[in-house]
């Protein structure tokens, strides 16, 4: 065996170890949720005080579906002082969209200079206008329910609460496949990763929309930063760190918007990665060196490197084939890559099937949970270009997910690329899985299946979408 068969060998079984580990560390949050399903927090009495208010609507380029956010906003109820800020940062039609709406005098419709700080700075600018004692952010494709501030707002009555966060629901979820998979991604995402670590007190995050924050809280961890893409995981860290309490409410429900398209989705997946992963950098020293106890501190080491799950998958992608063909030519058998890819996708799935059951909905179709893997895998190459970006980069700029609102068709706002990485590993995979059929290798081609599966997958969507989007044009 060569110098260079060794170093593929070892490589792709680090990756692939690496990525099984946090695969089960999924199963591990699965136990973790059921371990603490009976640990409930009570709903709280009305306060005799109910605290002021701002609501704030971060908005940049929506005209989609700002007219109906504000409408949403406003039928809020609640028996305290409360103002709605309309944190405008648009460049197109939007404002003259918001300002043909009918503007209750509670209503302020602010506008800044710069969009310096993106979404971050624009909560922090609407902040310094107002003595509002609670901020309640939702951001443009989200229609929170009339009774969230009732439902909500008497948990801060414990003062040591800084932040309440309600479970997201979908608009959209029946619209396509690719939408029913985003909706088992972000219901496990809630119903099991959120719940878990909320109940058996671990560090868990603000999702940057459909949540509560106390304005102490906010200003005790060091106020809003655009030093990460992830501004609302960065702030969540900073304010638990600094002693506050979160609260998660899966009960309380604030359905929005998936992405439709593709493309779509893929830039907010890459926006989610790359922040994470500067988060990781920014606070993970602080926090191993913190006095928090070791399960947090571990909890919080798998929650904001998470995402290098991608970078691994990427690499043992680029590597099963070579060394495959290695094993085959010294004689192995594939059994450690065949238990280690049935640990990690068998932990993945249950964490998934775990996530709809505490959903409180139905088991996933089988096409369903069969894309499931795919999907992600495709998501994989460019989410580990993320994850390098948010290893040497800080900051960086805040790429808006299209919304589509009720409008029948998406309104093309640029050209999709065209995913030439993903072809070129899409072409590669169809050549093995064409050759190791020819050479009567069945053994290996479910690992062959997966990877061409997800390529292949991402390839045709962003076809697809090329061509909507030229029809839509014309």
């Amino acid at each position: 065996m060569s110098a260079s068969d060794v170093a593929v060998l070892v490589v792709y079984y680090i990756a692939l170890g690496l990525l099984a580990i946090y695969s089960v560390h999924r199963f591990y949050l699965v136990r973790l949720r059921r371990r603490h399903a009976g640990a409930r927090d009570e709903p709280p009495p009305a306060p005799a005080r109910w605290p002021s208010v701002a609501i704030q609507l971060p908005l940049y380029n929506e005209p989609n579906v700002a007219a109906r956010l504000i409408e949403a906003a406003a039928a809020i109820e609640y028996e305290g002082e409360l103002t709605i800020q309309v944190l405008d940062d648009s460049t197109d039609d939007t404002p003259a969209i918001i300002d043909a709406h009918p503007l209750r005098a509670s209503i302020e419709h602010i506008r800044r200079d710069s969009r310096d700080g993106f979404k971050a700075g624009a909560l922090a600018h609407g902040m310094s206008l107002t003595d509002a004692e609670l901020f309640a952010v939702f951001d443009a494709d989200f229609l929170p329910p009339p009774d969230f501030l009732k439902r909500s707002v008497p948990h801060f009555a414990n003062a040591h609460v800084g932040m309440v966060q309600a479970r997201w629901t979908h608009l959209n979820r029946d619209e396509s496949l690719l939408t029913r998979v985003q909706a088992i991604f972000l219901d496990a995402h809630f119903a099991v990763e959120s719940s878990a670590r909320h109940l058996s007190r671990r560090f868990f995050n603000f999702n940057g929309t459909a949540g509560v924050w106390r304005r102490e809280a906010i200003a005790d961890a060091g106020g809003w930063s655009a030093a990460t893409l992830t501004e609302d995981l960065d702030l969540s860290y900073r304010a638990q760190l600094a002693g506050w309490e979160f609260v998660f409410l899966p009960e309380l429900e604030v359905p929005a918007e998936l992405p439709s398209a593709l493309s779509g989705f893929q830039e907010q997946q890459h926006r989610w990665a790359k922040g994470s992963i500067q988060t990781a950098r920014k606070l993970l020293p602080r926090i191993l060196a913190s006095d928090v106890a070791p399960r947090v501190k571990s909890e919080a080491f798998f929650h904001l490197t998470n995402n290098a799950a991608y970078l691994l998958t990427t690499i043992v992608a680029l590597l099963m084939v070579p060394a495959i063909v290695i094993r085959q030519r010294m004689g192995w058998t594939l059994l450690i890559d065949a238990v280690l890819f049935a640990t990690s996708t068998g932990s993945v799935l249950a964490f998934y099937v775990e996530g709809q059951r505490c959903a409180q909905r139905k088991a996933p179709r089988m096409r369903e949970m069969m894309a499931v893997l795919p999907v992600g895998i495709g998501l994989s190459l460019r989410n580990a270009c993320a994850v390098v970006e948010g290893l040497v980069q800080r900051g960086g700029f805040f790429r808006r997910t299209p919304k589509r609102g009720f409008a029948l068709q998406r309104r093309p706002e640029s050209r999709s690329m065209f995913p030439i990485p993903e072809s070129v590993l899409a072409i590669f995979f169809i050549s093995a899985a064409i050759a190791f059929i020819g050479a009567r290798q069945w053994v290996s081609l479910p690992f062959i299946g997966l990877f061409l599966g997800g390529y292949v997958y991402v390839v045709v969507e962003a076809v697809k979408e090329r061509l909507s989007d030229s029809r839509a044009s014309t």
